[in-house]
């Protein structure tokens, strides 16, 4: 059984959520070859089953009853869209290049509410449950994700995974789909190794330009 919440934003509210971002300061870019940077807002997708990490103010009905995070094969969801954050301790100013192994948190948008996992098995596969906690943007520590890339940043063009820092597993669509009322989304789950289903790219988003020119780097994803 499926927790719908009351209310939710729209198109209108996301817009305005999105320019509240492009404060004076540090400019920002919709389109584009360059890199990930800290305060940036998109969506990500899968690589290998071609869905964009989503979620929505409905709530898993086993498990932790927290709010479910899926994988949607639509481009233009504004439910879809994450805001690159650091660590509660910061780490993470706004405009400055996510480095390959830093972990930082994924806020969506629309909610407020941090990607997350822990020790709950999965509706679906009974891998590890994703979802979405905590309130404004506030969690806790099982809210960190390691970006492992190759290279010193993250690029926009690059596929990256995401390792979650409390239980090492990583974020993961393997094609179980769920029915009613979120009929054909994608179950999003943590899985314990590197495999190709677990690579995700950037899209869509409002890319914050790097404050510093980094330099390059040649480590392995």
């Amino acid at each position: 059984m499926w927790i719908a919440g009351c209310g939710g934003a729209t198109g209108p509210v996301l817009l305005g959520l999105l320019l509240e971002l492009l404060v004076p300061g540090g400019g920002a870019a919709k389109t584009g070859a360059g890199l990930v940077t800290c305060g940036s807002v998109l969506k990500l997708l899968n690589t290998h089953h071609r869905v964009r990490l989503h979620s929505h103010d409905i709530k898993y009905g086993s498990g932790s009853g927290q709010q479910s995070v899926t994988g949607v094969e639509s481009s233009d969801d504004a439910n879809s869209y994450w805001r690159i954050r650091g660590g509660s301790e910061g780490g993470c100013p706004r405009g400055s290049p996510v480095r390959c192994g830093q972990a930082v948190r994924l806020t969506h948008v629309l909610t407020g509410k941090n990607l997350h996992t822990h020790h709950f098995p999965s509706p679906l596969s009974n891998n590890q449950e994703v979802s979405a906690f905590g309130e404004d943007g506030e969690g806790d520590d099982l809210d960190l994700w390691t970006v492992r890339c190759s290279g010193q940043h993250w690029e926009r063009e690059a596929a990256v995974r995401f390792q979650h820092v409390g239980t090492s597993v990583f974020l993961s669509v393997t094609g179980e789909q769920y029915g009613s009322p979120i009929r054909g989304q994608h179950e999003v789950h943590g899985m314990p190794s590197a495999n190709t289903y677990n690579t995700w790219k950037a899209m869509e988003g409002i890319f914050i330009k790097p404050s510093v020119e980094p330099s390059a780097g040649h480590d392995e994803l």
